[in-house]
């Protein structure tokens, strides 16, 4: 019997939405399980955070039709780098790369926007939302999928389900797939602010022993705050009058962008690395945060995910035209060896930064000093880091290379 769809995406998030998108004109019948209506104020991949988007990142939002319809994203043109009580600055600008930008700071609330006016014209997909997953089980040549909603329980059979519902996934620990876990204690605290003085385009990631601090561009000379600290301490923070927050954000910052003027409510968000045990099954496969969420302070963790979406579309436009299963182990596996380096060197990059700058021993502070001054003092070292970022490092997909699915 024909299965309801071909692909059945859990997850309507930005990671979820992009891969839906990316789906256009691929000749499948493709869902979207979403439990959080897209527009409510609760849904939480769209709401006020500057989310920072690479080059790579770019392109595929273009080549699936959404980068036109973003309102105002803030091209970043340079990043300053810099930690607490030490003297090093590292400093990185486009211009030197012959690049026009090094990113675009978005607003995670104008990316789901964009994607829902997307997802209105494709025409392929079916979105159950709000709606709550309740089962899953794969079923020899389907994955057999039970969600609720408000008119009753309901039941849908695909050739590939696509987990991505998040680090707490449900539908991750409904498949047995396990986790590995590591908690930073710390939380990241996100907010608006308006300096005094033009932020000139500039992204500033600030190394405290706290937890990293990061200000980055946005219109109106606004910049967005994210702001790393401790578990213990972030209740105070969060109860701390608008004054107060300033002042403590003065005293990590610094002066370079003179004082702060006003700032927006705050909101906490805990940070824990997961790392999916395996991406890749039987008419499964995990992308996004359900396969890695890790710490924001090299800002890839969207951008990794949207990687995902690339190389995962471009295998499943390719059996959409060739007629083949969408959910064969074979194309599963192929998805996983392909992101299996990428997700490697970003997992590194970002847990390594958490566990050398938050950590006091004298054996990591010279280390991490003497790392930074090199960074400062070697354009070799600042050119690999500027290609990372990029995320154009490495075999890449043909939404990253700017090409059509």
């Amino acid at each position: 019997m024909q299965p309801d769809f071909d692909c059945l995406i859990v997850g309507g998030g930005m990671v979820g939405a992009s891969l839906a998108c990316a789906l256009d004109g691929a000749g499948l019948r493709v869902g979207v399980i979403e439990a959080v209506p897209f527009a409510a104020d609760g849904q939480p991949s769209y709401d006020d955070r500057g989310l920072a988007i690479s080059t790579a990142s770019q392109r595929i939002l273009d080549g699936i039709g959404v980068w036109s319809g973003i309102a105002a994203p803030t091209p970043i043109r340079q990043i300053h780098i810099s930690e607490r009580g030490r003297f090093w600055v590292t400093r990185l600008a486009a211009r030197d790369y012959g690049l026009p930008v090094l990113g675009h700071v978005v607003i995670a609330r104008e990316l789901g926007r964009a994607l829902m006016r997307r997802l209105q014209v494709v025409t392929s997909t079916e979105v159950f939302c709000p709606a709550t997953l309740t089962s899953l089980e794969i079923a020899g040549a389907v994955a057999q999928v039970g969600f609720r909603q408000e008119g009753g329980d309901r039941s849908v059979t695909a050739r590939l389900v696509v987990v991505a519902d998040g680090a707490r996934s449900r539908a991750r620990e409904l498949l047995g797939i396990a986790a590995r876990i590591h908690d930073y204690r710390q939380s990241a605290i996100v907010a608006n602010v308006t300096p005094e003085r033009p932020h000139a385009n500039t992204a500033f990631e600030r190394f405290t022993p706290e937890g990293p601090l990061a200000l980055m561009p946005q219109p109106d000379n606004r910049c967005g705050v994210v702001m790393g600290v401790p578990q213990d301490r972030v209740e105070a923070v969060l109860a701390l009058s608008e004054a107060e927050f300033i002042g403590l954000l003065r005293r990590k910052f610094g002066g370079r962008l003179g004082d702060f003027v006003r700032v927006s409510s705050r909101q906490a968000y805990p940070l824990r690395l997961v790392v999916a045990d395996r991406i890749a099954g039987t008419r499964v496969v995990v992308l996004g945060n359900a396969a890695h969420a890790i710490h924001p302070n090299a800002a890839q963790g969207l951008n990794l995910g949207l990687r995902d979406v690339a190389a995962l579309a471009e295998l499943l436009h390719a059996a959409g035209r060739g007629g083949g299963d969408v959910g064969d182990d074979r194309l599963t596996a192929a998805f996983a060896a392909e992101r299996q380096a990428d997700h490697r060197r970003i997992i590194r990059l970002s847990d390594g930064l958490a566990r050398l700058f938050y950590n006091e021993l004298l054996p990591l502070k010279w280390l991490r000093g003497g790392a930074m001054l090199a960074m400062a003092a070697l354009p070799p070292l600042r050119r690999q880091l500027v290609e990372l970022a990029s995320g154009l490092k490495g075999p890449a997909p043909r939404l990253v290379r700017g090409l059509p699915l």
